[in-house]
């Protein structure tokens, strides 16, 4: 393919652009977040070890247990569970929301699962903070975006990965949020360029939220290791279809031991 392809950096198209930080954010499963979490895993690999590993059928419902134990680690309610089992990760975006709130900034926060957002959307609401939401089922989504972009107070845009990470200039805001990590880094490289483009003026800080000793933090290390498969060329389905039988042998291995010593009671 190298002769017939051509491809720019944007660093090299837009040498002004400012400087772009990119930093992890650890987060911790609250007590019955953590149980909620190892009786799925459990429940999961029993579940698995039932099926021939090479059906297609085994790999669907690999993907969708590494689904199920992604909800949970976002927040329970997104897997059936009880809003009273809490989210050590929401808590700790409000961590991260409450200071840029105070220093006046407007911030990005993107996830995948539309009903996570819906979540936050009232977590917002109930505090009184200013917000703006975007997903695939948003119909004016000019008015929304102007909307955020002639809000003078400090808000959060709350964002649907698939729905705002491309053809989006969202340069008024500064500080990005990925509530939950996507199989492809290019994905989430697409949704930082939201604002990290041309009409920046402003250094892009951008934090990844990755809850410790789960999946989460599995298919983060597999990102690293993987990174090469995931350019744009290949896309996501390039990337999840390189995953081996290995690689989900590794997802779903048991980490009771591990959340149980990061048990924080």
């Amino acid at each position: 393919m190298r002769p017939i392809m051509l491809r720019r950096l944007k660093k090299q198209v837009a040498q002004d652009l400012p400087d772009r930080i990119e930093e992890r954010l650890d987060c911790e499963l609250t007590e019955g977040q953590r149980k909620f979490y190892l009786a799925e895993l459990q429940r999961s690999r029993q579940a698995l070890s039932t099926l021939d590993p090479a059906s297609g059928q085994s790999r669907m419902h690999v993907l969708a247990a590494l689904t199920r134990l992604r909800q949970i680690c976002c927040h329970p309610m997104l897997a059936g569970g009880k809003k009273s089992l809490g989210s050590g990760k929401t808590a700790s975006l409000f961590e991260v929301l409450e200071p840029l709130y105070a220093g006046g900034h407007k911030v990005l926060v993107f996830s995948q699962f539309v009903e996570m957002l819906k979540i936050l959307k009232t977590e917002l609401e109930e505090r009184g903070r200013p917000y703006f939401m975007l997903t695939g089922q948003t119909t004016n989504r000019g008015e929304v975006v102007q909307a955020f972009h002639e809000c003078k107070e400090p808000a959060v845009f709350l964002l649907s990965l698939k729905a705002a990470g491309t053809g989006l200039n969202l340069t008024s805001a500064s500080y990005v949020v990925l509530y939950d990590p996507w199989w492809n880094p290019a994905v989430e490289a697409q949704a930082i360029d939201r604002t990290h483009r041309i009409g920046q003026d402003r250094t892009v800080i951008a934090y990844r939220l990755v809850t410790q000793g789960t999946v989460e933090e599995k298919i983060w290390k597999l990102q690293q290791s993987k990174a090469q498969l995931a350019q744009d060329v290949l896309g996501e389905e390039g990337f999840t279809g390189s995953l081996s039988k290995t690689d989900f042998d590794y997802l779903l291995e048991d980490t009771s031991d591990q959340l149980e010593s990061s048990d924080p009671s």
